[in-house]
């Protein structure tokens, strides 16, 4: 990824997608798993619980349906740096060089970071056992089904906050580092909402800074 940074003016194949999306899938799994653990160790207790003999095939079938959600993000991102790199507004180091586009993402984020949409989707997220009391189904679709509907809602969460890689750069291990921190400090109860509303507004800061000419 470092070396295809490097070559700016290079049009990028398939080969090139098909990297740039094992990249974000690698990191979207590394991001993500330690907010996923409780709802997965959950649900394999709880399967664990109802049959103490069988063999629970529904715990990776329910891991596959969350991850499948992230995978598929991961698509839509590396189609967004592709394009991104192909209309040559990013830099060798992966960060959009335009201040307007980055100021224009942090805005955005900071918006949805303050919506009713992702304070339910914040909700969900946070209990764990909320969410499989009120989504539970039987059988292996029903985990299936389980697993994608819990990716959906922690998509809902994140997607926004993944976004801002673009700006901070997306292989800015420092960066990355700091929003996994967050991300996961949201999924505490009330102070979580407060953490989730306190960034949006960081980025809406930050974003009017970056539009906004200075003298």
């Amino acid at each position: 990824m470092a070396s295809m940074g490097m070559a700016a003016n290079a049009p990028l194949g398939v080969a090139d997608f098909l990297m740039t999306w094992v990249m974000w899938s690698v990191m979207m799994i590394g991001m993500m798993s330690a907010s996923a653990a409780p709802v997965v160790l959950l649900f394999a207790a709880t399967q664990t619980g109802r049959d103490r003999h069988g063999v629970h095939v529904a715990i990776p079938v329910f891991g596959l349906g969350y991850l499948g959600i992230w995978l598929g993000f991961s698509a839509a991102a590396a189609l967004a740096q592709t394009a991104l790199h192909q209309a040559a507004l990013l830099s060798p180091a992966m960060t959009i060089m335009s201040s307007r586009l980055s100021g224009a993402i942090l805005i955005g984020a900071g918006v949805y970071q303050l919506t009713p949409a992702k304070s339910a989707c914040l909700r969900h997220c946070q209990s764990p056992l909320g969410f499989l009391m009120s989504n539970w189904r039987e059988g292996l679709r029903g985990a299936a089904r389980m697993g994608l509907r819990h990716g959906l809602y922690c998509l809902g969460c994140c997607w926004a906050a993944m976004g801002v890689l673009f700006v901070v750069g997306v292989m800015n291990l420092a960066w990355v580092g700091l929003l996994t921190a967050f991300i996961l400090l949201e999924r505490f109860g009330r102070p979580g909402m407060v953490a989730a509303r306190v960034g949006g507004i960081v980025m809406l800061a930050a974003g009017v800074f970056l539009i906004v000419p200075h003298s």
